[in-house]
């Protein structure tokens, strides 16, 4: 009896374990099952989505900032403004000392009337000149009817005193008026000529005069612009960043004061590697996440690609046709516009490191259209 129960407990026991076995199989056939259901849909995602997705870290907020300096020498009499500050486009942001400018307009401005009224006495000499005209040629053709008139005596007495019929005296006498009016018509003519030379020296002095009145013009001009320059105002909307000028501050020509940084122009500059351009246009959206703010995601539209890399473009570029060479993965930088609003503005300053995602699905047809077109051109 007793070996009769110890036979049907070992029966017992094998069953249990292979029911075991059969259980763990089926286990490990499930999870190798889902392991290959997941696995599979990991691969469609990726080739479907996850290998148009480029990403990169090399990235950073961008603002082209605008450097403030001063046209003018001169001493500040006041700013305005304070770093980090908000400024409208044409707010004051220094005011250099105006009044050595002011005397230079109000001089430049006496020069200009000054010239007005030499033109002015100009204008009346001319005119004075062309009445002096007038005289003479009045006058020469007075003598020079007196000359007509002793002539056709002359001619007339001549034969009579020929005959005896008139005294020879009186043709003397005729022929010495006629010679005295004859020498009066050259000197009327001379006079005459005189006059005409007046005249147009008098106009060459107007067009000197209407020249010095636009000399005269240009330098009140160029005082009244330097003057406006003695208020710097801001060229763009933005916030102020790294001002050096102070009150009574004497500045020179060209020297940086400020920047103004436009927060309303941000944009960000990722440097792709030249493995993940290839499918990358302007238009496709952006995902970026910035270091500031972890847990936030912002948005944005690829801009433009840049026409080269970044090494094409640096001080020294390299000559790679030099010695032995290492290939090196290039970067090529890419603009994009980021949507951000007032409140994300406040957070989003230049020079933040961002980590941004492309979408380039949109353009995975260019692939096979590039196929095509350079079967063509070997064709």
């Amino acid at each position: 009896m007793a070996a009769s129960t110890e036979m049907q407990s070992l029966t017992d026991t094998a069953s249990n374990n292979d029911g075991r076995k059969k259980t763990v199989g089926r286990i490990v056939l499930g999870v190798l099952a889902v392991g290959a259901a997941y696995g599979a849909y990991l691969l469609y995602g990726y080739q479907t989505v996850g290998r148009f997705m480029q990403e990169t870290n090399d990235a950073y907020v961008k603002a082209d900032g605008v450097s403030i300096s001063s046209k003018l020498a001169g001493y500040v009499r006041g700013v305005p403004v304070a770093d980090n500050q908000a400024v409208a486009a044409g707010g004051l942001l220094v005011q250099i000392d105006p009044s050595d400018f002011s005397t230079r307009l109000a001089q430049a401005s006496a020069q200009v009337e000054v010239a007005r009224a030499t033109e002015a006495a100009t204008l009346a000499s001319i005119n004075e000149a062309q009445s002096a005209v007038g005289q003479a040629r009045a006058a020469l053709a007075a003598s020079q009817r007196d000359l007509a008139y002793l002539n056709g005596e002359v001619a007339r007495f001549r034969p009579l005193v020929a005959s005896g019929a008139e005294p020879r005296q009186m043709l003397d006498q005729l022929i010495a008026n006629k010679d005295k009016a004859s020498a009066d018509v050259s000197a009327k003519q001379a006079m005459l000529a005189a006059a005409n030379d007046r005249v147009v020296s008098a106009r060459a002095q107007a067009g000197q005069s209407a020249a010095q009145i636009k000399a005269a013009q240009a330098q009140r001009d160029v005082a009244g612009n330097d003057l406006g320059t003695t208020r710097i105002t801001a060229p763009v909307a933005g916030r102020i960043g790294n001002s050096t000028v102070r009150v009574g501050q004497f500045v020179q020509p060209g020297q940086r004061l400020m920047t103004i940084v436009p927060t309303q122009a941000l944009y960000v500059e990722a440097n792709f590697k030249e493995t993940q351009i290839g499918l990358m246009r302007a238009g496709q959206p952006v995902k970026i996440k910035v270091d500031a703010l972890p847990d936030v995601d912002f948005y944005g539209t690829v801009e433009s690609i840049t026409p080269g890399t970044g090494a094409n473009f640096s001080m020294i570029p390299p000559q790679n046709a030099t010695g032995n060479f290492t290939k090196i993965v290039q970067r090529v930088p890419v603009r994009i516009r980021i949507n951000a609003g007032p409140e994300s503005r406040k957070v989003l300053v230049p020079g933040l490191s961002l980590t941004v995602r492309v979408d380039t699905r949109s353009a995975k047809s260019a692939v096979e259209a590039i196929r095509k077109e350079q079967e063509q051109v070997a064709k």
